[in-house]
């Protein structure tokens, strides 16, 4: 099933439109989708298509050999090309005579893996295009999971490939209402819980059973020694890193509350001048990221460190402590402290601040805020008049214009809803330099008929249910 990606897959097409000569580059951490999206674009059109695989050179060259003689209806017995140079001047020769009305699409999935078996075959790529491809009528895609490989080796400035490229899309996971297109017929409060576990990761979540509950699909995943993510964190971190240990330890630390390099390092045992790398390197693959609070008068001194990914969020909260019971056959007796109870409802509420976030990013794009946000985040910090600290669950803000926006999350069955109010708009005052400001309330359940008499008398006031949140989806 194809959701998502809408504005990707547009890129796609349009670049393809134009004709010539066109490279678009694809990257994106493992299970994102990429090769997904390319299958979707490539449907009807002339392509060859070449998957790389951690094999010898020799090997990837009679697996291309055998997708090059298909693409092209040559009897696949032929030799094998010798070298990348021999296969890619057959394939230059091919689009340059090429005469079907629409161009070839070539696409080199995996190319890391080819490229790094053979580190000469950037720049014997590099002369296929300035010397073939650059005047025939084909769409070149390189493809690959190794971020760090297509943003240095393709992408940078120090690459042969360098300004060859004609776009570029970096995928990453889908957002809460796109991870919801993936679970069709699972109610609201099901689908925050499932965006808060699994993510947006469309691999992820293409193993969840509709027809099981919530609960089940955990347990049999997460917490069981055959679950498919049981290890899945694990996995990633070893085709990703040299020393996994390193990472997995790091990440341990901030499941466990650790916010900044300090406390981290302390945690995990580790010199705090090392625990930069290990930082850095988690946010390129948006395992983590780095918070500063939005919205002025705090110093970046208050900048934290937590998880971008609530898949990984989820696995080092509630799995990563409980490997050693679940190696002993107790997964489903630690499951349900993973599925339910006080820990349980207060992480998702947590991650439900998250999709609020979300939405009203979706709605300043979509122009139905009453102003256009520059920038989305949250706020912490000290409140003078009460003397403690206090923090605005969900904030945007257009600095030239002066605008802000501010939100408070309720993952309640019930609160007190004028309380809600007071407090979020006195926390409000403490965000100096706005001369306008809205307020935004968001609730599991329905506002009371008094809250909204109160919203449509004009007070700059907004509510927003979790229905209101997947109202694009029932429409």
């Amino acid at each position: 099933m194809f959701v998502g990606r809408e504005s990707e897959l547009h890129s796609l097409e349009r670049a393809y439109a134009k004709g010539g000569f066109q490279m678009a580059v694809i990257y994106g951490r493992r299970r994102v989708g990429k090769t997904t999206l390319i299958d979707e674009f490539v449907r009807g059109k002339p392509t060859l298509y070449f998957t790389a695989q951690q094999k010898t050179t020799r090997q990837n060259l009679e697996l291309f050999s055998a997708a090059a003689y298909e693409a092209f209806s040559l009897p696949t017995s032929l030799p094998a090309f010798a070298t990348w140079n021999d296969a890619l001047s057959f394939i230059v020769e091919k689009v340059r005579s090429w005469e079907a009305p629409r161009p070839l699409v070539f696409v080199f999935d995996e190319f890391p893996y080819a490229a790094e078996s053979d580190p000469s075959l950037p720049s014997v790529l590099q002369s296929a295009i300035d010397h073939g491809f650059a005047q025939a009528n084909a769409m070149l895609i390189l493809c690959g999971s190794n971020e760090g490989f297509m943003e240095g080796e393709v992408l940078g400035s120090k690459s042969p490939l360098y300004g060859r490229r004609t776009m570029q899309l970096r995928l990453l996971p889908f957002d809460y209402l796109d991870a919801a297109r993936m679970l069709p017929g699972v109610s609201d409060e099901e689908l925050v819980a499932y965006y808060a576990t699994f993510g947006g990761t469309p691999y992820y979540l293409s193993q969840i059973d509709t027809g099981q509950t919530y609960a089940e699909n955990v347990s049999e995943l997460f917490f069981d020694r055959a679950g498919l993510l049981y290890e899945e964190p694990l996995m990633l971190l070893r085709q990703e890193f040299h020393e996994p240990a390193g990472y997995n330890s790091v990440l341990d630390a901030i499941g466990s509350g650790a916010t900044s390099p300090s406390r981290i390092a302390d945690k995990v045992g580790m010199n705090p001048n090392s625990v930069g790398k290990y930082l850095r390197s988690l946010a390129s693959l948006g395992i983590i990221e780095k918070l500063e609070p939005l919205g002025g008068g705090t110093a970046a001194k208050r900048a934290v460190w937590t998880f971008g990914d609530p898949f990984f969020s989820y696995w080092y909260r509630f799995v990563s402590r409980y490997v050693g019971s679940i190696e002993e056959g107790a997964g489903r007796a630690v499951a349900s402290y993973g599925t339910s109870g006080e820990a349980f409802l207060t992480y998702v509420g947590k991650q439900f601040e998250d999709v609020c976030l979300q939405w009203v990013r979706r709605e300043s794009i979509a122009g139905r805020l009453p102003f256009a946000a520059l920038e989305f985040g949250r706020w912490w910090g000290t409140d003078p008049h009460a003397r403690e600290e206090t923090d605005i669950d969900v904030v945007a803000v257009n600095s030239i214009e002066r605008e802000l926006l501010v939100g408070e999350c309720k993952w309640r069955n019930s609160f007190d809803e004028a309380g809600a109010l007071r407090t979020l708009m006195s926390r409000a005052e403490l965000l100096r330099g706005y001369d306008r400001k809205h307020y935004v309330l968001f609730s599991k359940r329905e506002f009371s008929d008094g809250m909204k008499k109160r919203a449509s008398e004009g007070s700059g006031l907004r509510l927003v249910t979790l229905g209101d949140l997947y109202a694009e989806l029932r429409a």
